[in-house]
């Protein structure tokens, strides 16, 4: 398996650095995220291609934001997030297929991004819409040999599955969030997987707790110290056959960012190891 690092890029700077800091931190993969459309160039992409080469890292995903407000919470967040809300949705589309055809210039071909709270129920009014906007981006995707990765996070993975089966191309797949499952109350990671398991092709790892009150996301934690039993998850996940990519997103803030980052990369390795053999992980 893989092991990689989310990374940031928004703008044109300290591209190739970001890309020798993976290197020597012993990651060989790395998911690239962005929230900026402005900074998808061609001579970003260019760029990226360069570092990652250079660099022996392996571009796993293209994590792709888009514009508008977003406020993870459980108020505004069903307003603001994803394509859910109408104001927002045919932008968002956009931002969707023009990221997907930027990462096909780095020749990605998994594009992952929140889709926002899918409702839990079938005969929502906005289900069916919302299902046809991911229809739209997914088709796109398909002309360009690419999947489309649900993000885990804002819905349980029933109505994940279901619109799955609603928006209905061969191009979806799951970034199993393992945090997120937790942190937005939805589920536990490992239960997940016997819902959305055979989807996943991409994993973030990374770790937290439960809600403790009806606005407030939970809060993160280091791998190892939060309710992800990540023993019980790799042992599911070796059982469904996975073995691509590790990926650490690592949000917890701070000015200890890069020994966060050390922990977490010590862990699941140490945990991966256990589970499917040493030097499984690069």
């Amino acid at each position: 398996m893989k092991l990689g690092l989310l990374i940031n890029i928004n703008n044109s700077e300290g591209i190739y650095e970001k890309f020798q800091q993976l290197r020597q931190e012993g990651f060989c993969s790395c998911q690239v995220c962005s929230w900026t459309p402005s900074a998808w160039t061609d001579e970003n992409a260019k760029e990226i291609v360069r570092a990652a080469k250079e660099n022996d890292i392996e571009i796993s995903a293209f994590w792709c934001g888009w514009e508008g407000p977003c406020v993870w919470n459980f108020y505004e967040g069903y307003h603001t997030i994803g394509l859910l809300p109408p104001e927002y949705r045919e932008m968002r589309v956009k931002n969707l297929c023009d990221g997907a055809d930027f990462a096909k210039k780095l020749g990605v071909t998994d594009v992952a991004t929140h889709m926002g709270y899918i409702p839990e129920s079938p005969y929502d009014p906005e289900f069916l819409p919302m299902c046809d906007a991911i229809r739209r981006v997914a088709e796109h995707l398909l002309e360009n040999g690419q999947y489309l990765l649900f993000e885990s996070g804002q819905e349980t993975p029933v109505a994940m599955l279901r619109c799955f089966e609603q928006v209905g191309t061969p191009n979806l797949g799951v970034n199993m969030d393992t945090a997120n499952l937790i942190l937005y109350g939805k589920a536990n990671p490992v239960d997940a997987l016997d819902v959305i398991g055979k989807y996943v092709r991409n994993l973030h790892t990374k770790d937290g707790f439960y809600p403790t009150n009806g606005h407030d996301l939970g809060t993160m934690a280091p791998l190892g110290e939060g309710k992800v039993d990540f023993v019980k998850l790799f042992t599911k996940l070796k059982e469904l056959g996975y073995q691509t990519y590790l990926t650490i997103e690592c949000e917890l803030g701070g000015q200890t960012r890069i020994e966060d980052v050390r922990h977490d990369r010590d862990y699941i390795v140490k945990v991966v190891d256990e589970i499917y053999g040493a030097g499984t992980v690069c």
